[in-house]
């Protein structure tokens, strides 16, 4: 890994982009931790920690001319609870191949009042019920929603949802649900395990789904269920046992063990 310095930020390459927006490129350092961005002089519309190892969106000092922030490929679970009085401009965030698992951890978003363009796309959280209706009712002025713009009739949908008493309860539902806080970690409160993700037994039907998987797909997929908390509605086709399925396996077993 390597530490977010002022002197890596002045080597790295900055540049004007396609767009016309002066770009700071920070991707493959393996940086753990967003720090020392005083180091910009507020001077760059656009900064790329794609590739890192950061796990928490914040640590920003008052940026205001940055409009586009990509975290593509690292481990953020979180967002920090004010980190939009520091870049209060943002209008699109790119959080792809991430760690956010619940609903209730993208509630600081709403706070970015000019943020129009959102990728969560490969994020466990985009397998919770009404993921996107939720995104669209949290944050009303998005126009793409993991690059497929929002249509009228969503925000019809999202409006008729949140509005009614079943939308009232589902919010106050996923307002109890705890922040994430270490990628793989078991959620808990005063020290007791929650119990509403899946059960040892469940992920080793889910194992056994991946062993018999017929693709890298189908792995993949079974993957982002487990990340999830979600069980496969039905059992995969038999197939011989793929060792790279079974290296995926293993390690998304010990991260959940």
């Amino acid at each position: 890994m390597v530490k977010l310095t002022p002197d890596l930020i002045e080597q790295a390459i900055q540049y004007i982009n396609p767009v016309r927006d002066r770009e700071l490129l920070l991707r493959g350092y393996k940086i753990p931790v967003i720090e020392n961005m005083g180091a910009t002089l507020d001077q760059f519309d656009t900064v790329d920690f794609s590739d890192n190892d950061i796990r928490k969106l914040d640590g920003f000092p008052l940026l205001p001319r940055i409009k586009a922030l990509h975290f593509n490929n690292n481990r953020i679970c979180r967002i920090g609870e004010d980190v939009h009085t520091f870049i209060p401009n943002l209008h699109e965030l790119y959080l792809t191949n991430c760690e956010i698992r619940e609903l209730s951890d993208l509630d600081s978003l709403t706070h970015f009042k000019k943020l129009e363009f959102l990728s969560l796309l490969r994020n466990p959280v985009t397998h919770r019920q009404h993921y996107r209706l939720y995104v669209i009712h949290q944050i009303p002025q998005v126009r793409v929603l993991d690059f497929r713009r929002v249509r009228l009739k969503e925000r019809q949908e999202s409006k008729k949802l949140f509005g009614s008493k079943q939308g009232k309860k589902l919010m106050t539902e996923i307002g109890k649900k705890q922040k994430t806080f270490v990628p793989g970690a078991p959620i808990t409160s005063n020290g007791v395990e929650h119990t509403d993700g899946p059960s040892k037994a469940d992920r080793e039907a889910i194992k056994e789904a991946i062993l018999k998987a017929t693709s890298l797909e189908e792995v993949e997929r079974l993957k982002q269920m487990l990340q999830a908390g979600q069980i496969p509605s039905k059992a995969l086709p038999d197939a011989q046992n793929n060792k790279q399925a079974q290296e995926v396996v293993e390690v998304e077993m010990e991260e959940d063990d």
